[in-house]
């Protein structure tokens, strides 16, 4: 039986089929962080997927992982396309670099995960809060339930983290 729940007025699925993804929302769910390990290649992957994209290997181990890292890149909505998010705006999605094993398996590479930022309870960020953030600013998870067994992972600013002073933004307005 698929997983359904409604997030931000929208209805997400999960079908039956695709069990990377239901184990990896299902952890999320219990504020479990994890990624698949290739057998072997002993690399982490993100997004879930059947095989490895290094050695094409299907065996896998799920391993907790920090949900900690660094703005890598975002971009800041104005202008939403689904009608849910208008309320939201402006809000900011985040492409975030782990900790956890990066600059593997090569120096330009790093496990990177998306999400909108939020504040530390789950809301959307608001407008002096995205001012804050930039590349190189400090991040962790947190989640978000879209049903029990069903929950998004999210950043927030990392306050215990050391920032840098100035972290890089696209000019503003």
């Amino acid at each position: 039986m698929p997983i359904q729940g409604e997030y931000q007025g929208m209805m997400l699925t999960i079908e039956d089929l695709d069990q990377e993804n239901r184990a990896f929302f299902r952890f999320c769910a219990d504020r479990d962080f994890r990624l698949q390990r290739g057998k072997k290649s002993g690399l982490l992957r993100y997004p879930p997927t059947t095989a490895c994209p290094w050695t094409t290997d299907r065996e896998s181990e799920w391993v907790p992982v920090e949900g900690k890292g660094t703005v890598h890149s975002y971009v800041e909505v104005h202008h939403p396309i689904q009608p849910t998010f208008r309320d939201k705006v402006p809000y900011m999605i985040i492409l975030a670099d782990l900790d956890t094993q990066k600059g593997v398996p090569s120096e330009h590479e790093a496990l990177r995960v998306a999400g909108n930022l939020m504040t530390s309870d789950g809301k959307f960020a608001p407008p002096e809060m995205i001012k804050r953030i930039g590349i190189g600013s400090r991040v962790r998870m947190v989640f978000v339930d879209v049903t029990g067994e069903f929950a998004l992972p999210h950043w927030t600013i990392d306050e215990g983290a050391e920032q840098p002073e100035g972290p890089w933004r696209y000019p503003q307005e």
